[in-house]
C-alpha cells in the first residue's frame, strides 16, 4: 500500500534523510521508531505530499505520488488521514465542525449526510455528547480523539499518526493506543506509527522500522526487534523504555 524508494531529503544543506527504503503492506500497522531529529515526521509528510523528496519516490496504492499534480493528487490525499502531533484542531470551530470540515471541504455531501457521519466517527472514538464543546474545553486526550475522528471521517484507507500520545500522561497514552488497535480492527486502515510509547505500540504494530542517523537501520516484528544483539537497537530501546520493555 506504501513504498518509499530511496528517499533523500536535506534542509538548509543538512541531510535528513540518506536513502530511505521501506514498504507497508495493505492493511499492515508499522512503528516507525528512533530518536528525536531522524525525520520521522519528515518521512510521514511526504506519504501525504506536504513535502517532496530531493531524490527518491513515494508511491500510495502503486502511484507514484510526486509525479501527481491537481485533482489526482487531492484524490491520492483524500484516502489518506493523518493524525498530527498536536492535533491541530481549529481554536474557533467546535468539535462538530472540527470533523465536519473535510467533508464540506472535499465533500458534495448534504449537512444531513455530514451531521449523520460526524456523530457516528465521534462515537467511535468515544466523544458522544461533546459535539458543541471547543478545543480549549477539552483534555489532552479529548482533542486527539477529536483529531482521530476528523481524520477518521473522510474513510481513508491509509493512517499516518505522528507522536498521536505526546503530552499525554500514561494512561490516557494507553487508551489512545488501544483505540488505535480496536478502530484498525474494526475498519482494516494500513498505518503507520511514530512514537516512542513503545510498551503499548509494539504490541499492537505488525512490524517495526527504526530510523538511525537519516536510514533505516533495521525492520522487523516487535519480538525480532526486542530481541536483536545490534548494539544501536539495544541502546535505544533501553533509552526509551529502561531496558525492561517485554511484550505480552
Amino acid at each position: 500500500m506504501i513504498r518509499i524508494e530511496n528517499i533523500y531529503k536535506s534542509f538548509n544543506g543538512f541531510e535528513v534523510l540518506k536513502g530511505i527504503s521501506f514498504q507497508v503492506e495493505k492493511g499492515e500497522i508499522l512503528a516507525l521508531i528512533g530518536g528525536s531529529g531522524n525525520g520521522k515526521s519528515v518521512i510521514l509528510k511526504h506519504i501525504v505530499g506536504l513535502m517532496k523528496p530531493d531524490q527518491g519516490h513515494v508511491f500510495i496504492d502503486g502511484k507514484n505520488i510526486g509525479h501527481l499534480k491537481g485533482n489526482d493528487l487531492e484524490e491520492i490525499r483524500g484516502r489518506i488521514g493523518f493524525l498530527f502531533q498536536n492535533g491541530a484542531l481549529f481554536t474557533s470551530f467546535t468539535v462538530y465542525d472540527n470533523v465536519a470540515f473535510p467533508l464540506r471541504e472535499k465533500t458534495k455531501s448534504s449537512e444531513k449526510e455530514i451531521r449523520e457521519r460526524v456523530l457516528k466517527e465521534l462515537d467511535q472514538v468515544g466523544l458522544a455528547g461533546a459535539e458543541n464543546k471547543y478545543p480549549a474545553e477539552l483534555s489532552g486526550g479529548m482533542i486527539k480523539r477529536t483529531a482521530f475522528a476528523r481524520a477518521l471521517v473522510i474513510k481513508p484507507e491509509v493512517m499516518l499518526f505522528d507522536e498521536p500520545t505526546t503530552g499525554l500522561d500514561p494512561i490516557i497514552a494507553h487508551t489512545i493506543l488501544d483505540l488505535i488497535k480496536s478502530l484498525h480492527e474494526h475498519l482494516g486502515f494500513t498505518a503507520i506509527i511514530v512514537s516512542h510509547e513503545l510498551s503499548r505500540v509494539f504490541q499492537i504494530a505488525h512490524r517495526v522500522a527504526m530510523l538511525h542517523e537519516g536510514r533505516i537501520w533495521t525492520v522487523g516484528t516487535p519480538e525480532e526487534i526486542l530481541s536483536s544483539k545490534d548494539p544501536v537497537v539495544r541502546q535505544f530501546i533501553s533509552g526509551v523504555t529502561g531496558g525492561s520493555l517485554k511484550l505480552y
